[in-house]
């Protein structure tokens, strides 16, 4: 099954931090993110740079990997879905968007974001998702 990736995770595999070794064991597998990730991964790696956690080579270093090799798709279907589910979770639309393309695709949101997860809790919305920590990683 493809999985969307989100930023949370696609974090993990190119900055060491809790999760990563988990979020690893997806590499290889059938694996998309909309185009936001890239917006989203460049500034999570600009705050890591700021907070002096990693330097800037490694920041610009990791942007290029994921963006050479992790399929990207366009989110632009789902826009306004997006702003209905963030309006009906009470969560930020970026997010949401995430869950909009799951929903419209079949496919379902890899990610290691609680807050998310949290909110989706006993909705339907739920179904959509597949935490990093409880997912079945893919046989490659």
């Amino acid at each position: 099954m493809t999985l969307i990736v989100d930023t949370s995770v696609a974090l993990k595999w190119v900055v060491a931090e809790d999760g990563s070794d988990r979020a690893a064991t997806f590499l290889g597998g059938d694996l998309v993110a909309p185009e936001l990730l890239l917006s989203e991964l460049g500034n999570a790696l600009w705050k890591k740079v700021r907070q002096g956690e990693i330097g800037a080579l490694h920041a610009t270093a990791a942007f290029a990997e994921i963006e050479a090799w992790l399929p990207i798709v366009t989110t632009l279907p789902a826009s306004a879905r997006g702003l209905e589910i963030a309006l009906t979770l009470d969560h930020p639309v970026y997010d949401c968007l995430y869950l909009a393309l799951a929903e419209m695709t079949g496919w379902k949101v890899l990610t290691a974001d609680r807050r998310l997860i949290a909110n989706c809790r006993d909705t339907a919305f739920a179904a959509l998702l597949a935490s990093l920590d409880d997912a079945d990683p893919p046989d490659v």
